[in-house]
């Protein structure tokens, strides 16, 4: 019977989209047949209800009913698929990533990050910011052509040591034309989670969020190697 289907599909898929579905369905089709037994018992004997009406109704209503069976099944394939990446990326964990972003975070006091210096600069420096958006260290930038690695103690411009979290470093500079340059820059930190959300895979840096599309590298972090 339908109404037993949804039933079983509603419970199947509960707290799902396809399982919300089957509950409005389930609901709309009980309204439906209570309309249904009200019509045929105050209907008129000698001028019966024409049946093919309410039979492609239940007809519409079965239909819509395996469309939710089939979005379950997806449903129940994708989330199959999401729980085999983070089984595949569980190896991520506690080794270090290069991530080309600006935000990087400092953990037990260190960290690290590079920054590409294009030909033909005049001046450029490195500035860190808070997870407040303030500047709190600045110095000025490597402008020989190429990549450059930049090492952070975590100590402000006025020497003074600072919380472990997550910083942000803008390297910024003029060409000898006194134009903006354009710099790219990378980060590095240690993984320490991994989720997907709506199909897209992301790996934490301590709180920073990263796309698995924008890990560039992937190494032993220094403790780990240490240890070995």
């Amino acid at each position: 019977m339908i109404l037993s289907s949804i039933s079983d599909a509603s419970s199947a898929t509960g707290g799902t989209k396809s399982g919300d579905d089957a509950e409005n369905l389930q609901d709309d089709l009980n309204r439906f047949l209570n309309l249904l037994v009200t019509q045929l018992k105050n209907q008129d004997p000698l001028d019966p209800m024409d049946s093919n009406e309410f039979t492609s109704q239940l007809v519409q209503f079965a239909s819509v009913e395996q469309q939710i069976y089939q979005n379950a099944n997806l449903e129940k394939l994708v989330n199959a698929q999401e729980t085999s990446q983070i089984s595949s990326m569980v190896n991520f964990i506690d080794k270090t990533i290069e991530v080309d972003t600006e935000r990087f975070p400092l953990e037990n006091g260190q960290a690290e990050f590079t920054y590409t210096m294009p030909a033909g600069a005049k001046s450029a420096s490195i500035i860190i910011r808070s997870p407040a958006g303030l500047t709190i260290y600045e110095q000025d930038a490597n402008l020989d052509q190429g990549q450059h690695t930049f090492e952070w103690d975590g100590r402000n411009s006025a020497g003074q040591t600072v919380a472990d979290g997550e910083y942000s470093a803008i390297i910024t500079g003029l060409s000898n034309q006194n134009e903006l340059l354009n710099i790219s820059q990378t980060a590095f930190g240690r993984v320490t989670g991994i989720g997907i959300d709506n199909g897209v895979t992301s790996l934490f840096m301590g709180d920073i969020e990263v796309p698995q599309t924008k890990v560039l590298s992937v190494k032993e972090s220094p403790t780990a190697a240490a240890a070995n």
